[in-house]
């Protein structure tokens, strides 16, 4: 970014801290961002640029958490702001946003079509999309979750187990990832795996086709909701990654979900269904292959915001 616009809007985001959980699991714990999760990250930065060159009014369209960042932010640098939400997001998540000062739309249907629905408006309209699935600038601020990672543990754990929906966290992560590579300061790419629900795993299905595009999947509701997208707009460019790094794939036992969220709990650790179901997939695949250790998880999502289970 060309000028210091960022420095009225940060919130203090990033820098969250690593704790060693157990059996070699470490937890970055993102959900102690500003507004309760890692897309903070992103936010930040894409809000920031949109100042910059002069945007008075954005729109976007989300499952809860990225449009509770984008308000907060947009709210932090005197921009309205417009956020879609489909029906069945977390009440507390969509009672954040209108706090932040956005408006909330609740578009009836699952949330492929309130993307659709969001896009045409900002195509009708003429709005500003700020959305952290297309815009290049989001992406500089997830590519963060990996420069914190080398900086705070001086290296880069070998497994990194990573929720993905439309993709912003892996995308930045693997960016990052090549950045560290090509400059030299890590030698190897880590062993990624890409995690979602089994109630709605395009991208899984894919992997196991070996398919270079996906098949749109109808969703099942699931409690992994932060993750529940039958058609990622991005999923040429995640599934390149995937075959380029030998990326593996877990499916997300929906009945393991809760017990995970619960032990989480129990440890301190009180986050959202969907950061739990990272872990409950992690533990499926232990089941499966066998333990692997030195894995790094991210705690995406704050408890508080669903607490509807």
């Amino acid at each position: 970014m060309a000028d210091d616009t960022w420095r009225d809007i940060t919130l203090g985001e990033g820098m969250t801290p690593i704790i060693p959980f157990r059996d070699g699991v470490w937890l970055k714990m993102d959900y102690f961002m500003p507004t309760l999760s890692f897309k903070d990250r992103g936010a930040a930065v894409l809000i920031a640029h949109a100042k910059s060159i002069g945007v008075k009014r954005v729109i976007q369209d989300s499952s809860g958490n990225a449009g509770n960042s984008v308000a907060a932010y947009c709210g932090r640098a005197g921009i309205a702001c417009d956020i879609f939400v489909p029906e069945g997001t977390s009440d507390k998540k969509i009672r954040m946003i209108e706090a932040h000062g956005a408006t909330a739309h609740i578009i009836p249907g699952n949330r492929d079509h309130c993307a659709d629905v969001c896009r045409t408006t900002a195509r009708e309209e003429h709005l500003y999309y700020a959305n952290h699935v297309y815009n290049p600038f989001f992406y500089e601020g997830t590519k963060t979750y990996i420069y914190e990672t080398y900086e705070q543990l001086h290296r880069i754990p070998e497994h990194i187990f990573i929720p993905v929906g439309n993709g912003t966290l892996f995308l930045g992560i693997v960016k990052g990832l090549e950045h560290l590579l090509e400059s030299g300061i890590i030698e190897h790419m880590p062993q990624l795996y890409l995690v979602q629900s089994e109630r709605c795993q395009p991208l899984l299905k894919a992997m196991e086709r070996h398919d270079v595009q996906i098949r749109p999947e109808q969703q099942a509701a699931t409690m992994a909701e932060g993750i529940a997208i039958g058609l990622p707009m991005r999923s040429a460019e995640i599934l390149s990654y995937v075959y380029r790094y030998g990326v593996k794939g877990v499916a997300i036992p929906e009945e393991n979900i809760l017990g995970a969220r619960s032990m989480l709990a129990r440890q301190g650790i009180y986050c959202e269904h969907t950061t739990a179901a990272v872990y409950a997939g992690y533990e499926a695949y232990c089941r499966a292959h066998g333990h692997v250790s030195d894995v790094l998880i991210s705690m995406c999502g704050a408890g508080l915001k669903s607490d509807h289970g």
